[in-house]
């Protein structure tokens, strides 16, 4: 995990230390307890502004260096914006914003509105930004050059009206961010490295946050009869595996919620081979199954009281001469048939199997399954929002109300009996692809067939678990997308009030 930067809380009254930061309106009104410690610098501040036509637009930045009159090295000037236009998630981006700022060193941070004190949720929140911005995948760099760390490793001292109840509040956000930070490894890590078997090991690793681990092996997955993921592994030396993560958190007998992830290592694309340009993203193939392994040390690392479920389905596609090929007919563990259109439709086929395997054993009260799906996605929806379907209205409205709390949005798909009707096949019950038209919609409408009553949310995350556009809170190639959304939707609506 990211050890760039260490975050902590301090009282007001504690000394200032290195780099200063402070916080300020669009009118450029501090705090009180950042004028006491400017004192008589205080005007420096609005002639520097001045001079470098700064607004305290909302995460605007000044920059001081050497301020004159005080015993730091530098003076940052956070802008919140107007006071009346301030949002929970404001908080996160200023933390991140922050830590594209710093230079390393000895950090401290007044946490103060000007008109109040931040409250412990808005100082937590600004921690966790500090730490999600801070992630760097540099571990197979052996040479380093200027410019390659996100931010050089810094102590940061964020000072607070209630020190404890500032720590009690980061201390879940903390457990969250590191979850964020595993699913980000597992989709940067080479595919060399994170094959089937080894994903699986480090899957199992949640066994020390006391998540109950089962790994499927070829043998079981046989056995249970999951024909349509083991004829996407069957082309590749790498044998696949399905892995079951299970947190007891909530009352014993309690329904769980799971969560199910596509987690393909390497997508070649199969027999109907993708094109060389842009292959070796296909190792990030597996952004679900990484978030969900993420999602799952979140809940069990803070504790959640709550009974979930996460499944992953980890196969790699390759081209061999045993891979499947477009016109075979495989059968899923549902009994359904399915015609093999194209051997690059292979994360639905990944997926029927763990969807129909987690609602026939867990009977959950839901599924949300995450999958790196299809390119459609993004001719829609670019990379700013994950496709929502689903069967469920409640469930999709909770989704859309913690992906605007979170950022992490997502946009409601269509799903219906004529769109179901273009997976028809005239040899097996159905088949993996639906033509050119609606590919995402067609996707969703082939998982569908195998979640059984069960309530369920399919998100597709191609545009945003992977090489999305950088922003205030991640620099990485691997997002950790899902993490914090999926969170944030068991702690407001199914968690165990205490």
């Amino acid at each position: 995990m990211s050890d760039a930067v260490k975050v902590g809380f301090v009282p007001f009254s504690t000394a200032v230390r290195g780099s200063l930061v402070v916080f300020c309106d669009d009118s450029l009104k501090l705090g009180r307890a950042a004028e006491k410690v400017l004192g008589k610098v205080t005007g420096l501040v609005k002639r520097a502004a001045a001079a470098q036509t700064f607004k305290g637009k909302s995460a605007a930045v000044l920059d001081i260096l050497a301020p004159e009159g005080l015993k730091t090295d530098r003076l940052i000037v956070v802008g919140t914006g107007k006071a009346s236009a301030l949002k929970d998630n404001d908080f996160l981006k200023f933390g991140g914003v922050l830590a594209g700022k710093i230079r390393g060193g000895t950090v401290t941070v007044i946490a103060e509105l000007p008109s109040a004190v931040m409250s412990s949720d808005q100082s937590a929140a600004l921690a966790a930004g500090l730490r999600l911005r801070a992630y760097k995948f540099d571990r197979y760099k052996t040479k380093k050059k200027d410019g390659d760390d996100v931010v050089p490793r810094a102590d940061i001292s964020i000072a607070v009206g209630d020190v404890a109840g500032a720590k009690k509040a980061f201390a879940a956000d903390d457990h969250v961010v590191d979850g964020v930070i595993i699913a980000r490894d597992l989709v940067n890590e080479p595919p060399n490295v994170l094959y089937p078997e080894e994903f699986a090991r480090r899957a199992s690793r949640l066994r020390k946050v006391g998540v109950g681990i089962d790994v499927l092996d070829v043998k079981a997955m046989t056995k249970l009869g999951m024909g349509a993921l083991l004829g996407v592994g069957q082309g590749s030396s790498r044998p696949s595996r399905t892995v079951i993560m299970r947190w007891n958190g909530g009352k014993k007998g309690e329904p769980p919620v799971a969560f199910v992830g596509k987690g393909v290592c390497f997508d070649t694309g199969g027999i109907s081979i993708k094109s060389a340009g842009g292959m070796e993203e296909m190792k990030g193939d597996m952004g679900g199954a990484a978030c969900v392994v993420g999602l799952m040390h979140a809940l069990a690392a803070r504790k959640a009281k709550v009974n979930a479920i996460g499944a992953i389905g980890l196969v790699e596609n390759m081209p061999d001469g045993n891979a499947q090929r477009p016109g075979d007919i495989v059968t899923s563990m549902s009994g359904q048939t399915i015609e093999i259109i194209n051997t690059d439709a292979e994360g639905r086929l990944v997926l029927a199997d763990v969807l129909w395997y987690v609602a026939q054993k867990f009977k959950p009260k839901f599924m949300v399954d995450l999958a790196t799906l299809t390119g459609a996605i993004m001719v829609a929806l670019g990379t700013e929002h994950a496709g929502l379907f689903s069967n469920n209205d409640q469930l999709s409205e909770r989704l859309a109300n913690v992906g605007a709390e979170t950022g992490e949005r997502v946009w409601r798909m269509p799903l219906a009996p004529e769109y179901d009707k273009l997976i028809d096949s005239q040899f097996a019950d159905m088949k993996n692809t639906g033509g050119r038209y609606g590919g995402s919609i067609t996707a969703a409408q082939f998982l569908q067939r195998f979640v059984d009553d069960t309530p369920w949310a399919h998100l597709d995350i191609a545009g945003t678990a992977m090489g999305a556009p950088k922003t205030d809170i991640n620099q990485s190639w691997g997002s950790g997308f899902g993490v914090r959304l999926l969170d944030r939707l068991v702690a407001e609506y199914y968690e165990a009030r205490r």
